[in-house]
């Protein structure tokens, strides 16, 4: 049966869909652009800064679904410009210990509010 996560510390959804959705011992989260909960806002200071908020809703709707990044088991990263690649990575580092989830990263044209990464998540429960 389906169930749909939510919670306040991870931004609305801005449209028709869920923060996350479990079934069965799945988790799979909807992607995360770094929009603050607390005040809507995308933070200043560029990639890190943004991936930063990104993976922090991503572990909010975690947390709100009793599990942990420990969990997560496949992510995947939509960058505005490869060329932050390695910046977003050292934030990624931060949030994942070995063993690592499984990861896709692709550049795409344009992100909801022009912002520079979203991030969505599938994790084990």
């Amino acid at each position: 049966m389906k169930q749909v996560i939510h919670t306040e510390h991870a931004p609305a959804a801005i449209g028709p869909y869920s923060q996350a959705v479990k079934i069965g011992d799945l988790l799979f989260t909807s992607g995360q652009i770094p929009v603050d909960p607390a005040t809507g806002a995308v933070p200043e200071g560029g990639i890190q800064a943004q991936a930063q908020q990104s993976l922090s809703n991503i572990k909010a709707i975690l947390n709100a679904a009793g599990t942990n990044m420990g969990a997560v088991i496949k992510t995947t990263v939509f960058l505005s410009d490869m060329n932050d690649f390695a910046a977003m990575n050292e934030v990624y580092a931060q949030f994942f210990q070995e063993p690592y989830p499984a990861r896709s990263a692709v550049q795409v044209a344009r992100l909801p509010k022009d912002v520079l990464v979203e991030i969505e998540a599938i994790a084990q429960l």
